[in-house]
């Protein structure tokens, strides 16, 4: 169900309209980028086990045991479907959502590569983790945006579909 908006209230203050958002294709993008993004978490633990044959530690409180897998990959999904609920409101409401969006994202990013060195746990699990928490945020932020950009079309008459009368 495609987000609707009133075409002739921007241009009638002489701007441009908004563009509409398809917030079934956003979503159902949101959601596959959850998949994708507890799948990452779980094979990057499953790399960590057993090439590198890390399980971890607990005094910390970080794992790559099975309890810290699971909370690490369903971690991986919420911040997915935050990402795309942030990235929905950007476009609802911001001038250049997108960029917005990359500049919140990498930040974001940047946070979760740098909370494992916090614990004071042995560095190649913080390093580790910290690894996992990159490939899984650059996964989300290209995910979402390209969903974001799929998920956009241009404000306008509806387009009649040729040969359709």
């Amino acid at each position: 169900m495609a987000a609707h908006y009133d075409e002739t209230a921007p241009a009638a203050r002489g701007g441009t309209p908004s563009p509409q958002v398809d917030v079934a294709r956003l979503w159902s993008g949101g959601v596959a980028t959850a998949i994708v993004a507890a799948l990452l978490g779980l094979v990057g633990v499953l790399v960590v086990r057993t090439v590198f044959k890390l399980v971890g530690y607990t005094a910390g409180g970080s794992s790559f045991d099975n309890a810290g897998t699971v909370v690490l990959c369903v971690a991986a999904a919420v911040a997915a479907l935050a990402g795309t609920g942030l990235v929905h409101l950007l476009l609802l409401a911001t001038p250049r959502p997108l960029a917005y969006f990359g500049w919140i994202g990498g930040l974001l990013t940047a946070v979760a590569v740098l909370l494992p060195f916090i614990s004071g746990g042995p560095f190649p699990v913080e390093a580790a983790h910290a690894i996992i928490h990159l490939v899984i945020g650059l996964a989300i932020g290209s995910l979402v945006t390209g969903a974001a950009a799929a998920a956009l079309r241009p404000a306008g008459p509806p387009r009649r579909s040729p040969g359709l009368g």
